[in-house]
């Protein structure tokens, strides 16, 4: 698939911007700035933005407890997402969310979550609002390797197809759920097997490749908008970080991370690619990492200058109002 030059600017900042926003928390979360659980998305951000750049308009997207990308890629407010994080009162979520619950519905952003599993039922749900409708929007949920041993997930695969909803289901496989080898944890190699099924067709893209993700995501992302039915996504890429921020990572080989910085980084590959086609030169993604970092600066000193939520702000925004 070919992409003009503002696509493939927007491209690279889009994933930068995730690489930077991941670090800095990072580095906030282990100096004691940022509150509660934290799981970070380096690494795989060529996941997010190769499928989010297919999405426009009401298209939804339902995130997992690793979801910092999936909602920068799809339009979240980066200021307002680091602010989130502190657990501002303006933060995106009035500081109520913070890590694992970003929303934004007014970017079709329903929202991350900390159950596994838990996205792809929700995105049936706004498939089937779409196609009731016939409004033409897709649902895209994002969910990891460990998601495919989850009842739910499996139970909203084939709800999709027996209703034929325009869902695209994205399973990220970074190779660990939680602490657990996916070779130890799963009964096959083949995940895309095992989705493909119940029916529908699921395309496959090495994670650390922006392009072959794009690719695939513009295949399934076309099934389903097209009134075929749902499709997958199966991206491989190992993270960069651990399940968690502090995860000491005992479980990963000698020399793993490091490996995966070096040779399977999707804005090195990115930058490889762009000089070897010439679409893009040196200085224009140099303006562009000055640009983000600028962008990342300016949303730590917001978020640590911003207000916190007061003893008054606990019962609002906890029920919403139907009769209204």
């Amino acid at each position: 698939m070919s992409l003009d030059k503002e696509s493939l600017l927007r491209a690279y900042r889009q994933m930068k911007t995730i690489r930077e926003f991941e670090d800095r928390a990072n580095a906030e979360i282990m100096n004691g700035q940022i509150p509660g659980f934290t799981h970070l998305y380096a690494g795989q951000e060529a996941n997010a933005v190769g499928v989010c750049e297919h999405l426009s308009g009401r298209d939804s997207i339902v995130s997992t407890h690793r979801g910092h990308g999936h909602c920068i890629a799809r339009g979240a407010d980066v200021i307002g997402m680091m602010k989130e994080l502190f657990g501002c009162a303006d933060g995106l979520c009035k500081g109520k969310g913070g890590s694992m619950h970003v929303a934004d519905l007014d970017k079709g952003i329903l929202g991350a979550n900390g159950i596994v599993a838990g996205g792809p039922p929700i995105s049936v749900g706004a498939a089937l609002a779409s196609k009731i409708r016939g409004s033409g929007e897709v649902a895209v949920s994002f969910s990891g390797d460990g998601s495919v041993n989850q009842g739910t997930c499996f139970e909203a695969m084939n709800l999709a197809v027996v209703l034929k909803v325009p869902a695209v289901f994205v399973i990220e496989n970074n190779y660990y759920s939680e602490h657990t080898s996916i070779s130890y944890a799963v009964g096959t190699d083949d995940l895309k097997a095992r989705t493909e099924a119940f029916g529908f067709p699921v395309f496959v893209a090495d994670g650390s490749d922006f392009f072959a993700v794009y690719e695939a995501a513009g295949k399934a992302v076309e099934h389903a908008r097209s009134g075929n039915g749902p499709a997958g996504v199966f991206c491989e890429m190992g993270r960069y970080y651990g399940h968690f921020v502090g995860d000491p990572q005992g479980y990963r080989a000698p020399g793993e991370v490091k490996a995966l910085r070096q040779d399977s980084c999707c804005l090195k590959n990115f930058r490889a690619s762009m000089e070897e086609m010439g679409d893009l030169n040196s200085a224009e993604l140099d303006a562009i990492d000055d640009e983000v970092m600028a962008l990342i600066e300016e949303s730590v000193v917001a978020a640590k200058s911003a207000p916190r939520p007061t003893p008054a702000d606990v019962a609002t925004d906890v029920y919403v109002n139907y009769q209204a």
